[in-house]
């Protein structure tokens, strides 16, 4: 399967807590993301958190929708596409899950990040 590859960068930002909106104790962040190399992109979106009494554990959801140029190929491509994030931590043990959503346009190849 063909890929992409670079490093980014990421700035989480705690918000403020609403009693009006959900449980105060579930924590909710902005994200603001930078990608580089073949995908040169930049990223914002939301993530919401939670933490357990059992020592280790924690669980995310988030959502990020991404804009930018492709390196394929094919040539460059630009456009975007949202993410989705899922994580479970068990104890230590943890588990990712990170998928495309919404189906990219047709003049956007979107590659998975390695």
């Amino acid at each position: 399967m063909p890929h992409a590859s670079g490093p980014f960068d990421v700035k989480i930002t705690p918000q403020p807590a609403d009693d009006k909106v959900g449980d105060p104790t579930v924590g909710r962040m902005s994200i603001d993301k930078q990608f580089h190399g073949d995908l040169e992109a930049t990223s914002k979106g939301q993530m919401l958190a939670a933490m357990t009494e059992v020592k280790g554990s924690a669980g995310y959801v988030a959502m990020e929708r991404v804009t930018g140029t492709l390196r394929t190929p094919g040539g460059v491509r630009s456009g975007g596409f949202a993410l989705q994030h899922s994580g479970t931590l068990n104890r230590g043990a943890a588990q990712l899950s990170v998928t495309y959503p919404i189906p990219a346009p047709a003049n956007w190849q979107a590659w998975p990040a390695r």
